[in-house]
């Protein structure tokens, strides 16, 4: 379901010499009125046992799944950028009848080659994002690659392994298999990256990294913002999950140009203002 999105944070905003910090800079998004269509639900007495029956149900539907496709993508590799949407979509719809947790799509999910530059707050909006472009990939763990199964079936998908204790090397790694992807017949995708490195409460900031705007200034891709309130409902450890209608938001892609620490400062702006901007509307104050 994609809908009109209620507000697009102008970059104009950005560009406010007034401005001090990134809060500062964006006062109108956070103003966006309380609607309580969007308010999380009470946690239901039974969570203990809604919560169990739902990670059974992922760990079943994962492995059937993946044995189910292994055949259909050893025949054709190009299907293993199918099986991500298909697999994303059981979850979410396992989400809302067991947890009654449902996500709403706003904005224009990307289908080109480009980054997806997205807050994080739980598994959620990593299964909402995943679910709503085509060919989505990641940057992960070498170790990953070594998981039966899923190793084999993330680097068909276009995942992009690095060793996170090589420092440089690492993002040498990431641009490399960036061009490398680019150059292959399926192009990129959808590279979706977190600036902030990990998954952040409701409400929590965290510096974001010059990561993106490296692989930005060293590539030339855009860079799709993605706003989200997912936290609100599915919270970082996965446990006291209400129910309700949580919202991800694509946000007008960043404008080319400028250095890596400028993309970022950007990024920050407008991604944690339209956040706080949903959360608000989830009549989080």
């Amino acid at each position: 379901m994609v809908t009109r999105p209620l507000e697009q944070p102008g970059w104009a905003l950005v560009h406010d010499p007034a401005a001090q910090s990134p809060a500062a800079r964006v006062p109108a998004l956070v103003d966006r009125p309380a609607d309580p269509r969007y308010h999380p639900g009470r946690l239901s007495p039974l969570w203990p046992l809604q919560t169990a029956v739902f990670y059974i149900w992922i760990a079943l539907v994962t492995l059937v799944m993946g044995l189910a496709w292994w055949p259909k993508i050893r025949r054709d590799p190009s299907q293993a950028h199918v099986l991500p949407v298909v697999w994303t979509g059981r979850l979410l719809a396992a989400a809302r009848t067991i947890l009654g947790i449902s996500v709403e799509v706003r904005g224009t999910p990307p289908t080109q080659d480009c980054i997806i530059a997205a807050k994080h707050q739980s598994f959620l909006d990593i299964l909402a994002i995943a679910h709503a472009v085509p060919q989505c990939g990641f940057i992960m763990k070498r170790e990953v690659l070594r998981v039966p199964v899923m190793g084999h079936y993330a680097r068909l998908a276009g995942c992009i392994p690095i060793d996170r204790t090589r420092g440089s090397e690492a993002m040498r790694q990431i641009i490399a298999g960036v061009q490398a992807a680019r150059a292959s017949g399926d192009g990129l995708g959808q590279l979706i990256i977190y600036p902030e490195g990990t998954r952040t409460r409701p409400g929590e900031r965290r510096k974001y990294k010059h990561g993106v705007g490296t692989i930005q200034a060293a590539t030339g891709l855009p860079v799709h913002p993605v706003a989200v309130n997912c936290g609100l409902f599915w919270p970082r450890d996965g446990l006291r999950m209400r129910p309700g209608r949580a919202v991800i938001e694509f946000l007008d892609p960043a404008p080319p140009g400028g250095s890596a620490s400028e993309v970022v400062e950007r990024l920050e702006v407008v991604v944690e203002g339209a956040s706080d901007a949903l959360m608000a509307e989830a009549g989080a104050r």
